[in-house]
């Protein structure tokens, strides 16, 4: 990569993150830490307003316009194939998110490019299991939930098929045996619970909270061995 590239790189990945480390930046870039300090300088010399807050990592400052991010072929063609993942794979709610954000970057492709893609995409199919199902439409709002903290209340049908009201504070998503699970806090169990997502017949995820000041991360939480 030379330098130029290297320099966009950077200015991207600092527009991914809130705080982005010289380590990091070294490690994703393969080069020195004594380079990176360089490659910054280099950066607000350029005009682009990059700060640093000890303990935390170099930011471009809030307000900064930077324009919009252009895509290469390659780069369009393994969103492509990620499309029919998410298709296979994520709800419905996940399909429509990243359906409309694959339409706004073909909308930026050269005209020669998005005729290649409509042809790649005319020559991808993902044969699932009929096993499989994601005909429910709650993943976004359970990732909503987890970025911002806030309670959910679910109506949850469980194995004996009794309708259950549960308000969850929800820690994360895991796919396993074939299904997405929502791994939460049950607030009438004061545990954490596992919740097979297309067992769950409403979810609403309220204003409130989280009430647990510091929960388990999702790796501390032990998944079924024998599934």
């Amino acid at each position: 990569m030379n330098r130029v590239d290297r320099l966009f790189g950077i200015v991207t990945l600092l527009q991914s993150r809130k705080y982005v480390s010289a380590e990091h930046i070294s490690e994703k870039f393969e080069i020195s830490v004594r380079t990176v300090y360089r490659d910054i300088k280099a950066i607000g010399e350029a005009g682009i307003p990059v700060s640093f807050e000890p303990n935390r990592g170099y930011f471009i400052v809030p307000g900064y316009f930077t324009p919009p991010v252009s895509f290469t072929l390659d780069e369009a063609n393994a969103l492509l194939l990620s499309q029919s993942l998410v298709g296979g794979f994520g709800d419905r709610s996940v399909q429509n998110n990243f359906n409309s954000a694959l339409t706004k970057i073909k909308a930026v492709l050269k005209q020669v490019d998005k005729e290649k893609i409509d042809l790649l995409d005319q020559s991808i199919k993902l044969q699932l299991p009929l096993r499989l199902n994601n005909e429910f439409d709650y993943l976004a709002e359970i990732q909503q939930a987890i970025t911002e903290q806030k309670q959910v209340k679910i109506t949850y049908c469980s194995l004996k098929d009794e309708q259950l009201e549960r308000v969850v504070e929800p820690i994360g998503l895991v796919f396993y045996a074939f299904s997405w699970h929502l791994i939460g806090y049950c607030q009438l169990r004061k545990d954490y619970r596992d919740f097979k997502i297309d067992r769950i017949q409403q979810l609403r995820k309220t204003m409130n909270p989280f009430q647990v000041e510091k929960h388990l991360s999702l790796s501390e939480y032990k998944l079924p061995v024998n599934y």
